[in-house]
């Protein structure tokens, strides 16, 4: 698994080690935020798709982290019931592009995951960057 002191890690990862670590960083933030979410799957690929990156708003030449498929709770009204699961993907290619340590990719991860939590709960990028979650 992860080395100790940050060492570099064997990139790519095996899909169930990316996982695990993904599991370990969403476990790790704060209960308060964990309780306030409700269905809503956080799921691992390996990179982005072209709608992905089309509902992103972004280019085939940049870096999509994560992205949010959902409703955001500050949208949904009374007639907001019975639908699958809002989702949160993260993308691991895109993940282990940018981080060489084991340190590294389990911060991203969870500024990751947050960001992403942040569109959940209905804040914009702008205000997630002014919140040092860009």
């Amino acid at each position: 698994m992860g080395s100790a002191g940050g060492a570099a890690l064997r990139l790519p990862l095996e899909r169930a080690e990316f996982r695990r670590i993904v599991r370990e960083a969403v476990a790790e933030l704060p209960p308060g935020l964990l309780a306030r979410v409700d269905n809503v799957e956080i799921v691992v690929e390996r990179r982005p798709t072209a709608m992905d990156r089309k509902i992103a708003g972004i280019g085939p030449r940049s870096l999509l982290l994560g992205l949010y498929h959902g409703v955001p709770l500050t949208a949904r009204g009374e007639g907001y019931n019975l639908v699958l699961p809002d989702k949160i993907s993260i993308y691991q290619e895109s993940i282990e592009a940018i981080c060489e340590t084991d340190d590294e990719m389990r911060e991203q991860i969870r500024k990751t995951v947050l960001h992403e939590l942040g569109h959940y709960f209905g804040i914009d990028d702008d205000r997630l960057h002014e919140l040092g979650m860009g």
